[in-house]
């Protein structure tokens, strides 16, 4: 491990932080996609309304404005709530809530990246074949086997494009919880530059780690292609 004057293993231990911010907000996206799409293709008017809304306005904010937003509201909100309940049960309920830099930071951008998760994941439900939907309903499966084996399966082949780009701007952006306090590699990279005067010297290393990064990420989505796309003439 480089020593970068001391501050390698703190560097190391914010770029394990990273990780750990970028893969749990990607599962809240994730899932937070799957919904948004279930929802703007339902039937019903309030859920396509709803999921409407969610997506114009996370996308027309800006990714920090947001940051703020969730991590100062959040914990005004539950600071309201706490002080709400000690104040009605008479002092007996005296709950101590915390809302954390890590967790601010995993709402956030899971928040901001399921806006883009449902709009990918809408188109590519809207580009599997009905007529397989029919044949799993004529074999007389349930609505849930059909979306586990039929729909989902497709779903991702046609999805993975956007899903892998997504993931990697996702990744980028969690070097915006730095502004609120979260010890991740850019926040700690930042901090020793200014305690050292050689920015090079840590903010290298932290891009050479965003780049090992991303060619994993590259790998493993060629992977997750190949698995999805088995079957299928023409694709590789």
């Amino acid at each position: 491990m480089l020593d970068l004057k001391g501050y390698g293993p703190t560097i190391f231990e914010g770029a394990v932080l990273t990780i750990e911010l970028a893969l749990l907000s990607l599962l809240l996206s994730f899932v937070l996609g799957l919904i948004g799409a279930s929802a703007k293709l339902a039937k019903g008017k309030a859920p396509r309304y709803i999921a409407t809304t969610y997506t114009t306005v996370i996308r027309g904010v800006p990714d920090l404005v947001l940051m703020f937003l969730i991590y100062y509201g959040g914990l005004n909100g539950m600071n309201a709530f706490t002080d709400w309940l000690y104040e009605t049960s008479n002092g007996e309920i005296d709950w101590v809530i915390t809302f954390n830099e890590f967790a601010a930071g995993v709402i956030t951008i899971g928040i901001i990246y399921g806006a883009y998760m449902t709009e990918t994941f809408r188109g590519a439900f809207m580009s599997v074949e009905q007529g397989q939907i029919e044949a799993g309903k004529a074999y007389g499966m349930t609505s849930r086997q059909i979306f586990r084996r039929i729909m989902f399966p497709q779903m991702m082949r046609h999805a993975l494009p956007g899903l892998g780009n997504n993931w990697l701007v996702l990744l980028k952006t969690t070097a915006l919880v730095s502004v609120i306090g979260l010890s991740d590699m850019v926040k700690v990279a930042t901090d020793a530059a200014k305690s050292v005067g050689e920015p090079f010297l840590f903010f290298i290393p932290v891009a050479l780690v965003y780049l090992g990064l991303t060619a994993v990420s590259e790998w493993g989505f060629k992977v997750l292609n190949a698995r999805y796309s088995a079957g299928v003439a023409g694709a590789k």
